[in-house]
Parts: C-alpha cells; sequence; structure tokens
C-alpha cells in the first residue's frame, strides 16, 4: 500500500471543483435511469474486491463467497435504497458496508445457496489473487470491518496509481513512471535519488522536481477518485481523512 508521506500525510488538498460524479448520479437519479444505473455499475466494480474479502472473513468458503458477492452486486443493482444511502450520510463505502451486512443477515435467515445474477460476472471476480481466493479465514466481524476498510483504502490507491501511470505512457513516459514510483516511501529496495538520476540522464534536482510532479498529479487524482464516492464536496476531506486513519491503523 502507498505510504502516507506519498500521499502528503495529512487529508487537505488544494480546493478543486465538484463536479457530477458517479454517486451523486445515483444520489440524484429518480427512478430507473440508466444513467444511475451505470454509475452504480461503475462503482460496484471498484468495491468487488473490499466486498470479496468482507465475505471470506465471515468464515464462507471461496465459491460460496463469489457466489455471494455476485448476489449482493445483483441485488443492490436491482434494488437501490436511497433512504439507506442518505442514513449513511451519502458516503458509499459506509453505504456498500451496511447493504452487505443486511444481504448476508438475510441470506443467513434464508439459509439457501445463492445463485443470484442469472449466471452473468458483474464482478471480475477471477482476478482475485489465490491466496484472496482460497485462504481459510476465521470468522470475526470486527476483524472483517477491518479487512474491509484496508480493502477499500488499498484498492482506491492502487485505483489512483494505475490512472497516474496510463496518463504517464500516454505521454511516452512510461520508464520515468517507473522510476519515479520506486522514489515513494514505503517501497521495497528504493534507489537513492542520485542513482535514479544517473539511470534516466537526468540531474538530481530534474529527478527531485518531477518527482514533486508526480506526487502532486498523485494527490489531485486521489482527491478526484474519493469525489465520485462521496455525495457533497464537504464529505471529500472526511473521506480523505478517514483513509489515512485506515492507513496509519
Amino acid at each position: 500500500m502507498t505510504s502516507l508521506s506519498a500521499i502528503g500525510g495529512n487529508a487537505h488538498y488544494g480546493p478543486t471543483a465538484f463536479t457530477t460524479t458517479h454517486w451523486s448520479v445515483v444520489l440524484e437519479a429518480q427512478g430507473e435511469s440508466p444513467a444511475a444505473q451505470e454509475a452504480l455499475g461503475k462503482l460496484c466494480r471498484m468495491y468487488w474486491r473490499p466486498i470479496y474479502s468482507f465475505v471470506r472473513r465471515q468464515g464462507i468458503g471461496p465459491a460460496d463467497a463469489e457466489d455471494l458477492t455476485q448476489g449482493f452486486f445483483a441485488s443492490l443493482l436491482e434494488h437501490r435504497n436511497l433512504d439507506a444511502v442518505r442514513r449513511e450520510q451519502g458516503r458509499l463505502r459506509s453505504y456498500l458496508l451496511g447493504a452487505l451486512k443486511y444481504f448476508l443477515g438475510e441470506e443467513r435467515r434464508r439459509a439457501m445457496a445463492i445463485k443470484r445474477g442469472k449466471g452473468q460476472r458483474l464482478i471480475p471476480l477471477e482476478e482475485l489473487c489465490a491466496d484472496e481466493r482460497f485462504a481459510i479465514e476465521p470468522a470475526d466481524p470486527v476483524t472483517a470491518d477491518l479487512i474491509y476498510e484496508r480493502r477499500w483504502a488499498s484498492t482506491v490507491l492502487e485505483r489512483v496509481l494505475n490512472l497516474l501511470k496510463d496518463e504517464y505512457q500516454i505521454a511516452g513516459n512510461v520508464v520515468l513512471f517507473d522510476s519515479l514510483k520506486q522514489l515513494l516511501p514505503g517501497e521495497p529496495d528504493a534507489p537513492p535519488q542520485k542513482d535514479v538520476a544517473t539511470q534516466l540522464g537526468m540531474t538530481e534536482n530534474a529527478v527531485r522536481q518531477a518527482f514533486y510532479r508526480f506526487r502532486q498529479r498523485y494527490q489531485s487524482l486521489l482527491r478526484e477518485e474519493i469525489a465520485h464516492t462521496v455525495a457533497t464536496p464537504g464529505d471529500i476531506e472526511d473521506e480523505l481523512r478517514h483513509l489515512i486513519a485506515v492507513i496509519r491503523a
């Protein structure tokens, strides 16, 4: 996971325009809006890893956990409860965890195998790494909440880093990206900046400036990514602070 210093060490960022986001589309939509369904679908795909990890922590085996995860998202896409969303102050992270706990409770009460979604794989569970799919984890609701939060944080940071890499790749600077990424605190075997400068044929000062721009853009993309999962501009700072608290924990 990216370290605190890589994202600024605190939750304060410069002001940016709060444009229409995926989550605000979901919140503002009335009825079965295609735009709202599409936006919610995009958000669901971002959260499949935290959801699956939470389900597995309940002591549920990989195959059943996959079915439950698919079933949860299928149910969510079919029956959106906006009253529940507003009770969670419009934060997608909190809403999904609450909705998942309710869904699992209902499924336990029904005590039946879950085969929802009409065979469709809504979320790319095949991308889970082996230890996430097959590790046997004992049931522990408290720990499950923490795992959900950590998976959420790591998923957000990983997505932001991939977006940044795409930008460098489009600009033809993927080698520069790979080199600057090594300088992030917490990266294994991080080389001194002078070694990176030598590798790139740049001066140390030029590498220092490039890394500064790298971190600034990373922070900007992180803020934009968080903005997609909250309802109002005022929620962004709170979510950023929460993300940093999760990383620190």
